[in-house]
């Protein structure tokens, strides 16, 4: 899976990509629940729906739009206990998660009749929900795994380890914006950046488990804190595995003294956005060379790796220095490394105790939230993580009728058609840059709602005997599929979110924008309410990821997803100074996340110039739906603001979100896009159309003396 992939990652999404992933080891979005329970089991889901009345008329839009907008939702809809954030959308991911549930206890009942569809949902539903026998079960599952790492003989066995600790525990194939989210490395196949027809394979730097490198490495008092916190959590870790009080500090220590060696050598995250500097093409021989203490023939072997053409490693230097960890440290100290990691990815599926620690440090003192979610909703993210299409089939029978689909489907042409327009109107491209543009443009494929044909899990053995090793087979699975994919055509059909997924992603190798049904929900898409609110909600999100093919990443790839240059060098000086102004405007102090914590422009450019990007594309679209109705932007509804003003209302509402201090802090540290307030504030400050739209003058703050603009 190319690292990337372009999400709109709300932070519903974002918020929890890191903490449910760290919970569970998965990237799945933030859940909520209702009225500030914990466990809403018998309470009904409520779905926000916009709601211009909810403006706070006290305010000046023209100061602080996000406030004038959201205040009062904000301050009716305190953070629950159990979650990190709290936004408008949260009610919607709840509402999907009960309607997952449903679908999953319909399958449980052990009926001889059911399909194997419906066995392997219900199986693995009833095995996640058997708290008692996962309580009696305790360390006995991953016990095996363990009693593997213990009789290591030597280095050269490390290798095979760390391809079945790779099978074993999800996200080992998965690349993200920092790191693989597996041991020593990662290893998956994706397009060839030079050739997006086939697949190679692909070796990432990973081996940490804190959210990226600069927890390891930053010395301000809060970062430090954080790694001390992360070195008794080691320590309670390894004493719930059995170990004598002073051996488990020990074994912290060393865990987290490999793990900032490796941190010192990763290629940080600014630089990480940039796929030329992480297209480097090695052959086999190469890849021996650059870490002989790895045995490569024995690890591809394991993993049933097909022969790649070439092999792109992200970051030579990481695993230069890797290899000089391998030699440096005794055997003893992998096998702590190797102990802990295989402890720590199976904790989200063993027993309480693991459960709770586990929950204390990464859920708790990392993201702030206050309590654990019932386990029902751990139990549907999970089977949703697994077995995601054949979950998902139910979900768009019953949440997404045909009249949905075709209305986003409109929605999608016309906002590209306004692309077309500005990309022939602007003047500081040339004629031939343009005409590249426009045919990536036209090349762009629409996925929306569902894939067109659903996965196979036949192949996956689901019982109920034990929750873990359910996890482990569908882990397995999933590694094994991604790596067969080597050597193969690439498969443009497929999709990398579930149906069911609350966001929205570009990939820019295969040239497709993809809408799971799970977003064209309220309060995002409202099949049945007007243009200007859809428009404002999901059309910037159609626009947001459609921009991400022409932001300062994306546009270096084709429209055949080549990485290719097809800018004039004046076009591409031209666009650089207009990104700089994107990045120099996001550079930014977030009080909100703590004194001192600055948001890094650079890092968050490709996601900041697809918001203005994406809000001016809408906008353009609702202007030209609405004159083909024999409407004007300035006409007013029945609720007496204009179209234009809902516009910009829907826009800011679908964004509310109440967010703790400590996931803010995660997110400006490690995530590419910005937090809420800056995706309202930034963005309509920067338009003269919401300007227009509320009479805003010359020197207020919505009024930015140097607006930027690329697209």
């Amino acid at each position: 899976m190319s690292i990337h992939r372009l999400a709109v990652l709300f932070l519903i999404l974002t918020a929890s990509t890191f903490l449910v992933a760290q919970a569970r080891n998965s990237a799945i979005s933030l859940s909520a629940a209702t009225s500030g329970s914990a466990d809403t089991q018998s309470t009904t889901p409520k779905l926000e729906h916009f709601d211009p009345a909810a403006v706070d008329k006290n305010l000046d839009p023209c100061d602080d739009f996000y406030k004038y907008a959201c205040k009062k939702w904000l301050s009716a809809n305190p953070i629950p206990p159990d979650q990190v954030f709290w936004g408008t959308g949260s009610g919607l991911e709840l509402w999907n998660e009960n309607l997952l549930r449903e679908t999953l206890e319909a399958a449980s009942a052990n009926d001889p009749k059911r399909g194997p569809v419906q066995q392997k949902i219900g199986d693995y539903w009833a095995a996640c929900m058997d708290e008692n026998g996962v309580e009696a079960a305790a360390l006995t599952p991953l016990k095996p795994e363990l009693d593997r790492i213990a009789g290591l003989k030597s280095k050269k066995e490390i290798t095979l380890e760390v391809a079945h600790l790779h099978h074993l525990f999800p996200g080992a194939w998965q690349q993200s914006d920092n790191q693989t989210n597996s041991p020593l490395f990662g290893f998956t196949g994706q397009q060839d950046y030079d050739d997006a027809s086939k697949v190679v394979a692909q070796i990432d730097q990973g081996g940490l488990s804190l959210p990226n490198r600069d927890y390891y490495l930053n010395t301000d008092a809060k970062s430090v804190e954080t790694l001390n916190k992360y070195r008794q959590h080691l320590q309670k870790m390894f004493t719930l595995g059995g170990e004598p009080e002073a051996q488990a500090s020990a074994d912290a220590a060393t865990v987290v003294e490999i793990e900032t060696a490796m941190a010192k050598a990763q290629m940080d995250n600014v630089k990480r956005r940039d796929p030329k500097n992480v297209n480097n093409k090695m052959s086999l021989a190469q890849v021996r060379e650059l870490t002989p203490s790895i045995d490569w023939d024995v690890y591809l072997k394991a993993v049933k790796a097909p022969g790649s053409d070439h092999y792109i490693v992200t970051s030579p230097d990481f695993f230069r220095a890797e290899e000089k960890l391998l030699q440096e440290h005794p055997l003893d100290h992998w096998k702590v490394y190797l102990r802990w990691h295989a402890i720590h990815r199976a904790a989200p599926y063993l027993n309480k105790a693991f459960v709770d620690e586990n929950f204390d440090f990464f859920a708790h003192t990392l993201a702030g939230a206050e309590q654990q979610q019932p386990r029902w909703r751990r139990c549907v993210r999970a089977a949703d993580r697994d077995l995601g299409e054949a979950l998902g089939q139910a979900y768009v029978d019953r949440a997404f009728p045909p009249e949905s689909k075709v209305r986003t489907i409109q929605m999608v042409h016309a906002i590209e058609q306004s692309l077309g327009q500005d990309v022939q109107s602007v003047s500081w491209m040339s004629s031939a840059t343009k005409e590249q543009a426009i045919t990536k443009l036209k090349g762009i494929e629409d996925k929306i709602g569902y894939p067109s044909h659903w996965r196979d899990y036949s192949s996956v053995k689901i019982s109920r005997d034990s929750y873990l090793n359910n996890v482990a087979r569908a882990s397995s699975f999933e590694f094994e599929r991604w790596v067969a994919k080597v050597g193969r055509p690439v498969d443009r059909t497929e999709w990398t979110m579930t149906p069911p997924t609350i966001n929205a992603y570009y990939d820019p190798q295969l040239n497709t924008i993809n809408f799971p049904a799970g977003i064209l929900q309220p309060p995002y898409f409202e099949k049945g309410d007007d243009d200007s609110v859809n428009y404002g909600a999901i059309g910037v999100i159609i626009g947001h990821e459609i921009i991400h093919g022409f932001d300062d990443q994306g546009r270096k790839f084709d429209a055949h997803g080549n990485l290719r240059d097809w800018w004039t060098a004046d076009d591409a000086k031209q666009y650089d100074e207009r990104g700089k102004c994107i990045s120099d405007e996001y550079t930014q102090d977030v009080p909100d996340a703590g004194p001192g914590v600055k948001q890094n422009g650079l890092l968050t450019q490709g996601e900041d110039t697809a918001d203005n990007g994406g809000s001016h594309l809408a906008f353009n679209a609702l202007e030209a739906s609405l004159k083909q109705q024999g409407k004007s932007l300035d006409d007013k509804g029945e609720d007496g603001w204009t179209y234009r003003q809902r516009f910009f209302l829907a826009f800011a509402y679908s964004w509310c979100s109440n967010v703790r201090p400590e996931i803010a802090r995660l997110v400006v540290t490690t995530d590419p896009h910005s937090l809420p307030v800056f995706r309202i504030d930034n963005v309509v400050s920067n338009m003269a159309e919401f300007q227009q739209a509320f009479g805003c003058k010359q020197g207020q703050r919505m009024v930015r003396a140097n607006a930027c603009r690329v697209w």
